[in-house]
């Protein structure tokens, strides 16, 4: 991703509203001067399990024709439903429709009903770090144009032309959200950025305990990256803020707070969620992303 002075600043837009809301909600953020919208790639989710739901990648696809400059990416792309084949094939076309905006996130796969949804039976964390050590290398190859053909104990592709390719080359970034040691080193090895939002088993920690997590995260990181010889200054690292008590969307100091303690861990990108009046986990003030952009954005 592009390089700047300051801290790259993102926000969460769930695809749940209706569409003529969402395109104005995208637009306002891009004019505001954020660096990236991101969306959750689910079927449906948690508490808005009986709420609307859209498809992710129409929805970014969407997003990328009514916006101009911000960057687009997903939080994060989910291997119990996606092919990386066709996953390939739809990021690569979304960075030709956004010339060149596109972020790849991708995960493990969760638990829930994604996991189950197609009948299938769900995996364990051993067996989903597994697909999850193919299938990176797999999209990376893919949409390089370096890999056509793969057969894996997850995965085959045969002769899987990514024509004409991404507009990012030699391809588009690849952002791999990690929390445990396996994860950590498969994104030092093979991705572009690391995604984190601290502990991956506990969503009621202090920020003190939270941060700790993320700072243990971030030695293992680095210790793989010299035992590589990769510079870890080569991975952006993107902090998604919503797994912890904290609140830092409360007042703008708060904030401003958050901000300084990751960024003394070397992390590149903050990541919030928009607020969402009515959704108590976030119903924080909507004038706070004004108020942010302001502060860091000249918005």
């Amino acid at each position: 991703m592009s390089g700047t002075d300051r801290i790259r600043l993102g926000a969460v837009l769930v695809p749940t509203d209706p569409w003529p809301v969402s395109v104005a909600r995208a637009r306002h953020l891009e004019a505001l001067g954020f660096d990236h919208l991101w969306v959750y790639d689910h079927l449906s989710w948690r508490r808005y399990r009986d709420e609307p739901w859209h498809a992710t990648y129409p929805w970014l696809t969407g997003l990328a024709a009514a916006t101009s400059r911000i960057r687009l990416g997903t939080m994060v792309s989910n291997p119990n439903l996606r092919h990386p084949v066709l996953l390939a094939k739809d990021a690569m076309t979304i960075d030709t429709i956004s010339e060149g905006r596109m972020i790849l996130g991708v995960g493990a796969g969760g638990v829930g009903f994604d996991a189950t949804v197609m009948g299938q039976e769900p995996l364990s964390p051993r067996q989903r770090m597994d697909r999850l050590e193919e299938y990176v290398p797999l999209l990376a190859g893919l949409l390089s144009g370096e890999l056509s053909d793969h057969a894996g104990e997850w995965y085959v592709a045969n002769e899987a032309r990514m024509l004409p390719g991404c507009v990012q080359r030699p391809r588009l970034p690849i952002a791999v959200a990690a929390g445990g040691r396996r994860g950590l080193r498969l994104a030092a090895d093979r991705a572009d950025a690391w995604i984190t939002y601290g502990s991956t088993s506990d969503g009621d920690l202090t920020p003190e305990q939270t941060e700790q997590v993320v700072r243990e995260q971030v030695e293992v990181l680095e210790e793989r990256c010299a035992e590589t010889g990769r510079d870890p200054g080569t991975i952006d690292r993107i902090h998604m803020i919503g797994n912890t008590t904290e609140r830092p969307l409360a007042d703008l100091g708060r904030f401003v707070d958050f901000v300084d303690r990751y960024t003394a861990l070397g992390f590149t990108d903050v990541v919030f969620h928009d607020p969402r009046p009515g959704d108590s986990h976030w119903d924080d003030p909507p004038e706070m992303v004004e108020a942010i952009a302001e502060h860091y954005l000249g918005g």
